[in-house]
């Protein structure tokens, strides 16, 4: 079998390179160019050209890339990169290590292009380099993190997309994300936990081919403690549990959030709020942690760290996370 049919054999996967005013242009070269990364799948490029070469550059890399309107014709007999190009900044030039609005409308446009190629079924999946969300604020654009980007973005209502934060064997999905505490606890209805209830099940019985075990923790301390701490436990997130049970899911809870992760045999846990997860995946595995979001109809992933900017151009970025999101995703494309 030639080099070529080989490759053509593997899923091609699209790395939107987020802000490219940060780090995510460099970790999206060096895992394209990992040889881990490319004996399982096809990886390209979506950005601009022009801001990709001035990472490549100041990372000893070449930069000179095979560059298409889609991934459809590349040679993947070539070992150049493969680009799906846009021309993000022919209204400003590239400052580099720079917050601003150019570089969010940048971060956005790399993402939009590639999870419209997973929806034509040109790409297997998609993974996203960090976005940086102050950048998105001074371009005027409402955003709150990438799965209500995603879920705008293939035609959902925001609510139906959920993040579920991945490393080694553990899986956290939030009920809530980038909301203020006070807001968060008003969104947190039945639908809304039954709705990420169903989505985990749903994206866990896609990657892994089996039903899983889910445990979801409570919003108030140790759970409401039979409503000494609080009503939502016992009156949104317990009946929201039962009626998932009732329809067949392996769930239980809510249990205290502190403790929850204490538990073994358990495929995937569900947080009320955004903390209740971040904090224990930052603290156990700061820079291998994957960002899945759920409940739409493309495999979509990003990365739960940061957009480096202090670190832009010093050859400092890390690739192991985008790698570890695409070889999650690689199994269920």
């Amino acid at each position: 079998m030639s080099r070529k049919l080989r490759d053509l054999s593997l899923p091609a996967v699209a790395l939107a390179t987020g802000d490219p005013g940060g780090i995510g242009p460099e970790l999206c070269l060096k895992a394209a160019a990992s040889a881990e990364l490319r004996t399982i799948c096809r990886p390209i490029l979506y950005g601009d050209p022009a801001a990709l070469a001035v990472h490549a550059q100041a990372c000893g890399m070449a930069a000179s890339f095979e560059t298409g309107d889609s991934p459809v014709g590349f040679d993947w007999d070539s070992p150049s990169p493969k680009l799906c190009a846009s021309d993000q900044f022919r209204d400003a030039p590239f400052e580099m290590g720079a917050v601003n609005a150019q570089n969010g409308l940048a971060s956005l446009d790399s993402a939009s292009a590639a999870i419209k190629a997973a929806l034509d079924g040109q790409v297997s999946a998609v993974v996203a380099a960090p976005q940086n969300q102050k950048a998105i604020a001074a371009a005027g654009i409402e955003f709150d993190g990438y799965p209500t980007f995603v879920a705008r973005e293939t035609g959902l209502a925001p609510e139906d997309v959920f993040l579920m934060l991945c490393f080694d064997e553990m899986r956290i999905a939030h009920c809530t994300l980038h909301a203020s505490v006070r807001h968060s606890v008003e969104l947190i209805t039945y639908e809304r936990v039954r709705g990420v209830i169903k989505a985990v099940h749903d994206s866990l019985v896609r990657m892994t081919g089996r039903a899983p075990k889910i445990v979801v923790g409570g919003l108030n301390p140790h759970a409401g403690e039979n409503g000494l701490f609080g009503e939502e436990d016992g009156e949104i997130i317990a009946p929201a549990i039962a009626d998932a049970r009732a329809d067949g899911v392996d769930v239980e809870g809510p249990v205290g959030a502190d403790a929850m992760l204490e538990r073994k045999g358990i495929d995937a846990f569900i947080v009320m709020l955004h903390d209740q997860g971040h904090i224990p995946a930052k603290l156990l595995a700061p820079r291998r942690t994957a960002g899945l979001s759920i409940g739409s109809p493309i495999l979509f992933s990003s990365v739960a760290h940061g957009s480096g900017h202090d670190i832009a151009g010093q050859n400092k970025g890390d690739p192991t996370a985008i790698i570890e999101a695409v070889k999650r995703l690689v199994g269920a494309a």
